[in-house]
């Protein structure tokens, strides 16, 4: 054989050798985007329609404006709750254009999001480390990383949580900024003007997303800044070379972003409206440095020890990743810091360190808080990789040195070895998607917490009145804290008259006397009692529109709906004037303390008692007890009441404690001087009370210090209100 056909032999099988790690490279790279394309249609797609089963009223309000903007009333930005961006407002108005206002349409647009992130991830993944120093092809590499760090995110329970909610626009950011980094690492490095506008339009849509994406600016120059200055040196030669990429990338991404850009411009008030009310470091917070270091610990947190305890966003306060991820984050941590001079490990460790500034600079009651770190989430799980990743090759490396026999063995195996290493990760992140899946659907979505979260109640009476027919001469009332909730407000579809009342005792006889005329008097009254108090807020308004529309209509009964009860009333009379009790008896008590009680009526239902004689109370032994109050001017001291019923011998046997509020739910200190404010509150006094007679007595007392305060002239905090006689609960 002469040497030339060695040679073209040589050439041949390096070139078939080639083309066969090409074609594994595919096979490998269909295989997962097949493994993710499942993950994510069952962890993310599947039964949108039914989970979350309900919508909170903060995610109502992105369904009402949608619902206007098919109406006609278009914006750039949408000035009400603090300010919504406007790119979950379209998204949910063209979702309703395709399902109809269902929680479908509400839950779907995060859900491709979602979904597109992990895909965007991968994809990242490959494009940054897909190539080493020098340019030289690490596909390999690239895969995995990019592999098991979407695999990680796909089947995450935070994600899965977070993906299936109405929040799109904390998806849609995170999804736009990866797309926005891999074409325009993927186009500057191949000189693509059609990559780099790409990213242009991706960066340009992010400030129609979500707040956090106002850090991002601060990202791209830093990343740029850092380019520019390699190893400490400035390149005028470099900067002239790469000014028309970046020129170009500015321009598009200015040109996209520019109409809410000029609308904040027209409108400043706007762009720090939601900002103003979450900032940790306005000059109002006190130790605002001190909070900032709490924040930071907070968050570091979720990376193994602790996460958000939002039931909304997280499964039991699980942290963000599983201990074995987050032993990898870590180690991938340290090793972006040692190769921080290598453009991609340093375009991680800036983009987790700006993206996470959002949710540490923000103040919260309920602490860490995922949504507003879902920016940095993408990095977080790519670490993760990049820590699996060198912890493979370092022992893959060492596998001689180390004289362990399972390695040397490895070593031995080539390929069978790598394709065994691959079906081992995929493996474990199969089984922690079935972990998932589990939490998910058969614990997270069962569980009562969850279903008042997500406020479930209001869907379920939407579609209950949904499925009932039209009917012109009937009303539905519901009773909220306050006078509307915008997710029964988008799910509701009927025609039939529907006003959600905010009404607090005692001023409620007028607040509903307003609403029914406002709404022309109707025939029927259909009142919606909710089995759980927390929807309303007010169980004792419940009770008392009850008992009005009962004392001034025909009550017809009432029909269980499993979470709410429905009242019918017919005939309400329109000809006087609605009250609670036809008049107060007259009674002064003034106390030390520089409150006065001025008058009290006691009585059941509809019917008013007189309390110079026994109350005599039979099966029935609900009271409800009306008090006029007047407190002196600057009275600094907020008060509760005690009511407490004692029996013959002077013992204490029922007790209710409640606060002292007026029409505007302000406590005594903020009462306005000498204005009488009448209280309204319910005695639930209990069947199994022995019968006989009792005395209902009354406390006043200091709610800071719990010290009661005295009757002048008798120096005494007790006051005797009526005397109960109960006779035979049965």
């Amino acid at each position: 054989m002469t040497k030339s056909s060695s040679l073209g032999q040589r050439r041949t099988g390096a070139a078939g050798s080639a083309e066969g790690d090409r074609l594994r490279l595919k096979l490998v790279t269909g295989g997962v985007l097949l493994a993710l394309a499942l993950a994510v249609v069952v962890l993310r797609l599947q039964r949108l329609d039914e989970l979350p089963p309900g919508l909170n009223r903060d995610e109502g309000i992105d369904g009402a404006l949608a619902l206007q903007v098919l109406q006609g009333e278009h914006a750039m930005f949408f000035p009400v709750d603090q300010g919504r961006e406007p790119s979950a407002i379209y998204a949910l108005a063209l979702s309703t254009v395709l399902f109809g206002r269902t929680l479908l349409a509400m839950h779907l647009p995060t859900a491709l999001g979602s979904a597109g992130l992990v895909f965007a991830v991968f994809w990242l993944g490959k494009v940054l480390f897909g190539r080493g120093e020098g340019g030289r092809p690490t596909s390999w590499r690239g895969l995995l990383i990019g592999g098991v760090g979407a695999g990680m995110m796909a089947v995450s329970v935070s994600q899965t949580i977070i993906g299936r909610t109405s929040y799109n626009k904390v998806t849609h950011m995170p999804l736009l900024l990866v797309l926005a980094f891999a074409l325009l690492w993927q186009g500057w490095r191949e000189r693509s003007w059609w990559r780099i506008v790409l990213a242009g339009i991706c960066t340009g849509l992010l400030p129609y997303t979500y707040i956090p994406a106002r850090f991002t600016p601060f990202l791209f120059l830093l990343i740029g800044l850092s380019f520019l200055l390699p190893a400490g040196s400035f390149s005028k030669d470099r900067v002239r070379s790469e000014l028309p990429w970046a020129a170009g990338f500015i321009g598009v991404t200015a040109l996209v972003a520019a109409p809410i850009l000029l609308h904040f411009a027209l409108h400043p008030e706007h762009f720090l409206m939601r900002s103003r009310e979450v900032w940790l470091l306005r000059g109002d917070q006190g130790d605002a440095f001190g909070s900032f270091l709490g924040n930071v610990w907070d968050h570091l947190l979720v990376f193994g020890i602790r996460g958000d305890p939002n039931w909304r966003h997280n499964f039991a306060g699980q942290s963000m990743l599983r201990p074995w991820e987050a032993i990898f984050f870590w180690l991938g941590a340290g090793v972006a810091l040692w190769r921080w001079k290598r453009p991609a490990y340093r375009l991680l460790l800036l983009w987790l360190g700006v993206l996470l500034l959002p949710a540490m600079l923000s103040r919260d009651d309920i602490l860490p808080h995922f949504l507003r770190m879902m920016g940095a989430t993408p990095v977080v799980y790519l670490l993760a990789a990049v820590g699996l990743c060198e912890g493979l090759q370092f022992l893959w490396e060492r596998r001689n040195s180390l004289r362990l026999p399972a390695m040397q063995a490895v070593g031995q195996m080539g390929n069978r070895a790598a394709v065994g290493l691959g079906l081992a990760l995929g493996g474990l992140i199969l089984i922690q998607g079935v972990f998932t899946y589990r939490t998910y659907f058969q614990t997270w979505a069962n569980l009562p917490v969850v279903y008042e979260a997500n406020e479930t109640e209001w869907a379920e009476l939407a579609r209950t009145l949904n499925a009932q027919p039209p009917d012109a001469e009937v009303v539905y009332l519901l009773p909220y804290t306050i006078s509307e909730h915008f997710s029964f407000q988008y799910l509701y579809e009927g025609t039939t008259p529907v006003d959600v009342i905010s009404a607090s005792v005692p001023y409620l006889p007028q607040e509903l006397e307003s609403a029914l005329g406002a709404m022309g008097n109707p025939e029927t009254v259909k009142f919606v009692d909710w089995a759980n108090d927390r929807v309303s807020g007010d169980s004792l308004a419940e009770q008392h529109v009850v008992v009005l529309l009962g004392k001034y209509g025909r009550y017809e009964g009432a029909e269980a709906h499993g979470s709410f009860l429905i009242h019918t009333f017919a005939e309400l009379a329109s000809d006087r004037p609605w009250t609670i009790y036809e008049h107060l008896e007259p009674r002064t008590v003034d106390y030390d303390g520089g409150i006065s009680l001025h008058g009290l009526a006691l009585g059941q239902g509809a019917e008013q008692l007189v309390t110079e004689d026994p109350l005599s109370l039979g099966a029935d032994r609900a009271l409800w007890l009306a008090l006029r109050w007047q407190t002196a001017p600057e009275l600094a001291v907020d008060y509760s009441i005690s009511l407490r019923l004692h029996d013959s011998e002077g013992g204490r046997v029922y007790q209710k404690d409640a606060v002292l509020l007026n029409s505007r739910h302000h406590r005594t200190g903020r009462w306005a001087e000498e204005e009488p404010v009448d209280t309204v509150f319910y005695l639930d006094i209990p069947a199994d009370l022995a019968p006989g007679d009792y005395a209902l007595r009354l406390i006043v007392y200091d709610s800071a210090t719990l010290s009661p305060t005295v009757e002048l002239g008798v120096w005494e905090p007790e006051v005797a209100l009526a005397q109960v006689r109960l006779g035979d609960g049965g």
